[in-house]
């Protein structure tokens, strides 16, 4: 077993959490959209994680987003019958995309990403000594 296989696994890990930021950004950016129908309003959006171990056929373990799933909440129907974008009885809606989670979700992802990037930094220094150690 390769000791490289270290910078595979942090590096899926790395690109797991950057699609969560990803996906949160989004749901930040959409938070306050709203819309005359409720087909037509934004859905929160949350990446499906696997470990690749599970996934078959795949040597080298790791993590990965397998699928990105759009919230199946009911949008918040509001009374705004000044509002450009009403609909005929005056309501317009709004994604249910709770700000307070989204800001945990990317305090967490950020975390999760720092952590990788300090393992991987770890990991090379441990590699980079280890070739010296002949000197």
């Amino acid at each position: 077993m390769s000791s490289f296989r270290i910078f595979d696994i942090t590096g899926s890990a790395l690109s797991a959490q950057s699609v969560r930021l990803n996906t949160v950004a989004s749901n930040l950016a959409n938070a306050d959209s709203v819309a005359g129908d409720p087909s037509q309003v934004y859905r929160a959006h949350m990446p499906v994680f696997k470990a690749a171990a599970e996934l078959g056929g795949e040597n080298t373990p790791g993590v990965r987003v397998t699928d990105v799933v759009q919230s199946q909440a009911e949008p918040d129907k509001r009374y705004e019958p000044g509002h450009p974008l009403a609909d005929a009885d005056g309501y317009v809606y709004a994604p249910k995309v709770n700000v307070v989670e989204q800001m945990v979700d990317m305090i967490s992802a950020s975390r999760a990403y720092q952590s990788n990037v300090e393992l991987m930094n770890t990991a090379k220094d441990l590699a980079l000594r280890t070739l010296s150690l002949g000197r």
